[in-house]
């Protein structure tokens, strides 16, 4: 018990750190950040469940004040920003990514956490992300769709990072990766 407590603060830290990585502002007012790397491993690592907590604990930080946010944002300033959709879907994104990655245990653990990143942190988060951005800066869904397409590379990429760091992990720790529990 103890122990998964341990990794969701963890994990909740991941993301903030993650966060000190330069930001790149985009017209759109949604950063690049590296910080939904993190929002896919709590998934793929914690499984889904205890990875909604960590980036629920992240959020909560984060609307209390603290600057966790890349860029050095926090408090509830950015809950009134174009990144609104992103930051409400985090959650969601993360569970949808673990509870991928532990229904799929007879596939490997790359190809699993793989899809629940993609899956979960792509297209799930995509969702608020897009609505959160037309409503934010007076845009329909579509032209906010294909704002949002910026983005999809450099993702691709971060959940192609996230199957690779969790499987690795797995093959270091396997009682470390919860979501293959």
């Amino acid at each position: 018990m103890e122990k998964k407590i341990v990794l969701v603060s963890l994990f909740a830290a991941l993301i903030a750190v993650l966060g000190l990585a330069p930001k790149v502002m985009l017209a759109s007012g949604v950063p690049i950040t590296a910080q939904s790397l993190g929002i896919m491993l709590c998934g793929t690592v914690l499984g889904a469940k205890r990875g909604a907590l960590a980036v629920l604990l992240f959020i909560t930080l984060t609307a209390l004040g603290l600057p966790l946010l890349s860029g050095g944002r926090g408090g509830l300033g950015v809950f009134a920003s174009p990144s609104v959709g992103f930051i409400v879907g985090f959650p969601l994104a993360a569970f949808v990514a673990g509870w991928i990655t532990s229904r799929l245990k007879l596939i490997n653990v790359f190809y699993s956490s793989l899809l629940g990143a993609i899956i979960g942190g792509i297209l799930i988060l995509y969702i608020p992300g897009i609505v959160g951005m037309s409503i934010m800066l007076d845009k329909s869904i579509s032209e906010a769709a294909l704002i949002a397409l910026i983005y999809l590379p450099g993702d691709c990429i971060k959940a192609l990072l996230c199957a690779m760091l969790t499987h690795t992990l797995f093959k270091l720790r396997p009682e470390n990766v919860l979501s293959r529990i």
